[in-house]
C-alpha cells in the first residue's frame, strides 16, 4: 500500500466541507456544514425520516486463494462546540469566573466567534482472516468520552477578558464485519458502521444538535494481505455478477494506490472513480467542495482586510489557508493553464 497516497486521499474526504469559501462563520454557506458521510444516533435517524443516515454499509469483493486478512480502519471527524465567552466578574483563576455565552467577542483587532470544530478520530480494527470470518462475523465497539476545556482570553495587556469553552459529547460506536465466499477463492466482505449513542429529546433537537452526537465525514479504508480487491466500477466479465451483488449504502468502495494496486480500498461517502489522485499543482487542502485552487486562491486574495481578519480569526484550518496564499502568491503560476489529456494528441495519432 502507498501509505502517503492513500492517506492524501483519504484526508481530503474526511475535511470536504468542513470550510467553505468565503470561509466565514457569517456565510450563508457556512450556516449548515458536515454535509458527508455523517452517521447520527439512531433516535435522531428515525425522526428525520431517511434524511439522515445512523448506519453505513460497505459490501466489497477480495480474491484470496489462502488465508488472507483484511484490515479495516474506520476515521471521521468528532465535533467540538466551542462557545465565546464574555467576562462578566471575577474572583480569582479562570476556573472561579463568571462567563456569559455570547455569538462573538472583540478583543482587540480579533473577533472571537461560537462555532464548531472538529476533532479527527481514527480507530484500527484487529487484523481478520477470512475464512474464520465467514463463519463468526466480528464486531468492534467503541466509546469517546465526554470532554469540557476552557481556554482563557486575554487582551494586550494580560487582562483576562473572557474564554472559549469548549464541548465534546459522548460517541459510542460499532464496527460489524462479515465475510462469505460466492465463488472460487472469491469472499464477500461486509463492513457496517453504526452510530449507537443515545440522544435526549431527538424530537426537539436541531440539527447541529444532533451533529455534536454524530459521526462525521465518516469512512473507511480497507486493506488485504495475501489476496486482491476486485473493482466494482470496472469488474472483470468473470466477477461481474458477484459484483452487482454488493450493496454499498452511504458510501462506495474505490480502488486506491497507484494505478494496479489492489490491496487498498476506500469506501467513501463522496463519488470517487478508482484510483483518485490529488493535482500535483495543488500546494494544499481549501475543503471546498468541487476544489477549483486558482479560482478560489484568487477569490481569497480579493477579500478585505475586514473579510481576512474573520477568516483568519474562524477557525485555524481557515488561518493556514489564508497565511499560504498571502504568503505564496508565485504558487497561481502553477496552477495556471494546466492541460492533460486522457489520451493521445492529434500529431500523435497513426
Amino acid at each position: 500500500m502507498n501509505s502517503p497516497l492513500v492517506d492524501r486521499i483519504a484526508d481530503a474526504v474526511l475535511y470536504e466541507g468542513y470550510i467553505l469559501y468565503p470561509y466565514r462563520p457569517s456565510s450563508i454557506k457556512n450556516r449548515q456544514r458536515w454535509n458527508f458521510g455523517g452517521l447520527c444516533p439512531r433516535s435522531y435517524a428515525e425522526v428525520q425520516g431517511g434524511n439522515e443516515r445512523s448506519s453505513s454499509q460497505t459490501e466489497c469483493l477480495v480474491l484470496a486463494a489462502g488465508a488472507a486478512t483484511v484490515r479495516v480502519q474506520l476515521r471521521f471527524l468528532h465535533l467540538v462546540s466551542r462557545q465565546a465567552a464574555e467576562l462578566v466578574a471575577a474572583a480569582g483563576g479562570c476556573e472561579s469566573v463568571n462567563l456569559r455565552p455570547v455569538e462573538t467577542i472583540r478583543i482587540g483587532h480579533r473577533l472571537f466567534q461560537t462555532w464548531q470544530e472538529a476533532f479527527e478520530q481514527r480507530l484500527d480494527l484487529p487484523e481478520l482472516s477470512l475464512p474464520p470470518l465467514s463463519h463468526e462475523p466480528r464486531r468492534t465497539s467503541y466509546a469517546f468520552p465526554s470532554a469540557e476545556s476552557i481556554e482563557p482570553l486575554r487582551d494586550a495587556a494580560g487582562k483576562l477578558t473572557g474564554a472559549f469553552i469548549r464541548k465534546q459529547q459522548e460517541l459510542e460506536c460499532a464496527v460489524d464485519v462479515s465475510a462469505r465466499r460466492v465463488g472460487d477463492s472469491l469472499y464477500r466482505v461486509t463492513v457496517q458502521v453504526l452510530n449507537l449513542t443515545p440522544m435526549a429529546d431527538p424530537h426537539h433537537a436541531s440539527r447541529d444538535e444532533a451533529m455534536m452526537f454524530s459521526l462525521v465525514s465518516s469512512h473507511l479504508v480497507l486493506t488485504v494481505d495475501d489476496g486482491a480487491f476486485i473493482s466494482l466500477l470496472d469488474p472483470p466479465a468473470e466477477f461481474q455478477n458477484a459484483a452487482a451483488q454488493c450493496k454499498n449504502l452511504g458510501i462506495y468502495p474505490v480502488l486506491v494506490g497507484e494505478e494496479g494496486d489492489r490491496d487498498t480500498i476506500l469506501s467513501s461517502p463522496i463519488i470517487l472513480y478508482d484510483y483518485p489522485k490529488i493535482a500535483p499543482e495543488s500546494p494544499g487542502n481549501l475543503f471546498d467542495g468541487t476544489e477549483i485552487d486558482e479560482i478560489l486562491a484568487l477569490r481569497i486574495l480579493t477579500l478585505t482586510d475586514e473579510e481576512k481578519h474573520e477568516m483568519r480569526d474562524s477557525d485555524e484550518r481557515a488561518r493556514i489557508i489564508l497565511d499560504r496564499v498571502e504568503a505564496h502568491p508565485e504558487q497561481l503560476a502553477n496552477l495556471h493553464g494546466v492541460i492533460r489529456s486522457s489520451g493521445p494528441s492529434r500529431e500523435e495519432t497513426p
